[in-house]
């Protein structure tokens, strides 16, 4: 409960188990391998989760939030992103209603399975019929005796693959011993490789001769990551506002989103926060600091549910230290830690 100071293709299904030889060799239109870099390993390889503004380090289950799965077919769409200055752009999986649900990014990584091996996953592609190979491919299921199900058992492994999914990218990483020599002297150099095979975006048929795509495996150590995209609803959060009871106002609960920020969540919402005879903190004068976090004007008192919120950088903290349960409205993001509830 926060109290405020003032009002402030259409296609045929195709449903097929993926039993390919994964390791035989197709030459890539477009492959993408990466020699070694001043990178680790884990930095090389990890796509992190998808960030929400102000929400934090996850502390709670996500699988909570998955979509039930005869709702995910609908909401799978591809979106253009036009290429900038800054951003290379590409299409991209999306979801339509993206105001309530949003495409988050897993990872699953496992041994390499031998040349000849197939990966035993289900592939169903749900939008395509292109001739340049764009569509959307989601993941039917897996094989019961299939590669890919039978390493749910290695107590490294968090198999957290589902129906519904779809493989953004898989990744082998292996290291390669090369020649080298410098003048007579003759040797090996063992380098680092990762080689990417990109689906994201893909129809079935474009999918699976991207992952035939990879080169052969010539070690038993070599690793794959898969790289998935899954559409699960935001967490929700209801925020119960109470008036001074000299304004004569009724409470109002509002439906935030974690990672939204609680002023401009207000204010979208139609609630502006600000109390515009309040004077500022910092000047001691009328108006605000436009969520500067200086002028103290969309400060709120936090009564129940402030363990929703970020915690308090040091600069907010000192400036509300004579009111331990007031927060900035403007330096205020709900749902931390991806974590649902109600204030």
């Amino acid at each position: 409960t926060v109290a405020l100071s003032m009002i402030s293709r259409i296609i045929l299904f195709i449903s097929l188990f993926l039993t390919l030889p994964c390791n035989a060799f197709v030459h890539l239109k477009n492959p993408i391998m990466r020699s070694p870099s001043s990178f680790s390993r884990t930095e090389q390889l990890q796509e992190s989760a998808l960030p929400f503004a102000g929400s934090g380090p996850r502390q709670v289950d996500m699988n909570r939030y998955n979509l039930p799965i005869e709702e995910i077919g609908q909401e799978w769409t591809a979106n253009l992103v036009a290429k900038t200055v800054d951003d290379d752009g590409g299409i991209f999986l999306g979801c339509k209603n993206s105001r309530e649900h949003f495409v988050d990014q897993l990872q699953v990584v496992i041994p390499r399975p031998q040349n000849g091996v197939g990966l035993g996953i289900g592939l169903q592609e749900i939008a395509g019929g292109r001739e340049d190979g764009l569509g959307i491919t989601v993941i039917s299921g897996l094989i019961e005796d299939g590669y890919v199900n039978s390493c749910k058992s290695m107590s490294t492994v968090n198999m957290d693959i589902l129906p519904g999914d779809s493989i953004s990218s898989i990744v082998v990483l292996r290291n390669r011993n090369t020649r080298t020599s410098l003048g007579e002297q003759v040797g090996l150099t063992n380098e680092e490789e990762i080689v990417t095979a990109a689906t994201e975006c893909l129809g079935y048929d474009a999918t699976v001769d991207a992952i035939l795509g990879l080169p052969p495996s010539f070690s038993e150590n070599e690793i794959l990551v898969i790289n998935l995209r899954r559409v699960r609803r935001k967490p929700r959060v209801q925020v119960t506002l109470k008036y001074p009871p000299s304004q004569g106002e009724k409470d109002t609960t509002l439906e935030l989103f974690a990672g939204e920020n609680l002023r401009l969540g207000m204010l979208v919402r139609g609630v502006k926060l600000n109390d515009p005879m309040a004077k500022r903190f910092d000047t001691k004068s009328e108006g605000n600091c436009g969520a500067g976090g200086l002028c103290r004007t969309c400060s709120v008192s936090v009564l129940r549910g402030g363990d929703l919120l970020n915690p308090q950088k040091p600069a907010e903290k000192q400036m509300l230290q004579e009111n331990p349960r007031w927060r900035l409205g403007c330096k205020a993001f709900v749902g931390y830690g991806m974590k649902e509830g109600e204030m």
